[in-house]
């Protein structure tokens, strides 16, 4: 699992993946002790005002410390409310598929984010990110002006709008703290399930982090800690369900989603359209609505399939789907493990409402579809495949370490559902 603090509530360890970063960052960029840094018996191990160094890496191993590393350093000359406004203006004048319901509130975005309140160990953390994760820092601030945009269509007040800005440039925050490869923007749709099991902690770990180590409000940290949930129960890490699910959460989810949707500038809000809508229930209306809405505004996507492979295509997923409540009911049927058990309900629980998004698409019954129905249908179909591979990984993470035999039928029914 992921590299955390043995002493969670503390960040009493530095954390080798974040120290790493902030490392990388300091080549670049100014990053000095504020105060002296001393271990848990007192021992000085790096002095007020000395920059950082790779010796500050060994000296800080396996060592726990009086204060945690993050609030100890600061980056003199490293992102700022200006640096945020014009990373803001890059994306307002480029091709990004979000670009359109961002426009819309561009000015507003602008003017709200010269104000944003970076708190140090935010200001270090996103130094680090602009530096050793270029791509992490991107998605974030695409996060930070979509959730803003959103929240400003919805008619929200300053703080209103301000709050869901910074909800959306830290969400991530946690990725910080497992390793690089890991923790990539779209990783969630690429990774293996090894890597997956490194991912799921990164909302738990960026909530704790805000609330531990900011003066942020808490429905902030409530947020970051929301942002893979579902309504219905089908997200991570902790599987909320919607009343349990806080505004601002319910907000950053649709975010969140949308943009992990769009990941190749080629992509169109149609591909997040449908990806919202792929599972009813998933998804506050409110929110999910704004970006169907500016998606069905969009000139037509033009379909690279052929009206007539639509019909085939759309018979060979239902198949999948058909085959993966099949495989997974009869193996649910013999297994007797409780672990095992208990994995298998929530493959069977998932799929379910995966069948339930496919028969309310309607697409199954259509005989004649035009250009944008076939466009749909690719959205439609990749969401789904997508989500099969979902299924698989959350089902062997649900059953946890299992005997030799029980894990072989588990490997082989969960391999069955990443076929796309």
């Amino acid at each position: 699992m992921s590299t955390l603090p043995k002493n969670e509530a503390a960040f009493g360890r530095a954390n080798p993946h974040a120290l790493a970063a902030i490392l990388e960052a300091s080549e670049t960029k100014r990053i000095i002790a504020a105060t002296d840094i001393f271990d848990i018996s007192g021992i000085k191990l790096w002095a007020s005002n000395q920059p950082v160094s790779a010796a500050l890496q060994r000296k800080l191993l396996d060592r726990q410390l009086r204060e945690p590393l993050e609030s100890c350093l600061v980056a003199q000359d490293g992102v700022t409310s200006i640096t945020l406004l014009e990373s803001l203006n890059e994306l307002l004048q480029g091709e990004s598929p979000v670009a359109p319901v961002i426009r819309q509130h561009g000015a507003r975005l602008a003017r709200e984010a010269a104000y944003l309140p970076l708190h140090p160990v935010v200001q270090l953390l996103l130094t680090a990110a602009e530096t050793s994760r270029p791509q992490a820092y991107e998605h974030a601030i695409a996060a930070m002006a979509l959730n803003g945009a959103l929240m400003a269509a919805s008619g929200g007040d300053v703080a209103s709008i301000r709050l869901a800005m910074l909800c959306g440039l830290l969400h991530d925050l946690g990725e910080m703290y497992i390793a690089s490869a890991h923790g990539e923007a779209d990783a969630d749709r690429a990774l293996d399930f090894v890597s997956y099991q490194q991912l799921v902690v990164h909302p738990h770990v960026g909530s704790l982090l805000i609330s531990q180590l900011t003066n942020y409000p808490v429905s902030l940290a409530r947020a970051v800690a929301e942002h893979h949930e579902r309504l219905d129960g089908s997200g991570y890490p902790h599987a909320l369900e919607a009343d349990r699910f806080s505004p601002l959460g319910r907000l950053l989810a649709v975010t969140e989603a949308t943009l992990s949707a769009v990941r190749s500038p080629y992509d169109t809000l149609l591909r997040a359209s449908v990806a919202l809508r792929a599972v009813p229930g998933e998804f506050d209306l409110q929110w999910m609505g704004r970006i169907t809405q500016a998606a069905s505004a969009q000139l037509p996507q033009k379909s690279v399939m052929e009206p007539a492979d639509v019909k085939a295509r759309l018979a060979a997923l239902d198949h999948v789907l058909s085959a993966a409540q099949t495989n997974v009911a009869a193996v649910a049927g013999r297994s007797s493990l409780l672990a095992m058990k208990k994995a298998l309900e929530l493959a069977q629980f998932l799929i379910s409402r995966l069948r339930h998004g496919w028969n309310e698409s309607g697409l199954w019954s259509v005989e004649s579809l035009g250009a944008i129905d076939a466009a749909e249908v690719e959205a439609l179909e990749d969401e789904l495949y997508f989500r099969l591979r979902g299924v698989q990984r959350a089902t062997l993470l649900a059953a946890g370490k299992l005997p030799p035999e029980e894990a072989a039928v588990l490997d082989e029914v969960c391999g069955s559902l990443a076929m796309g």
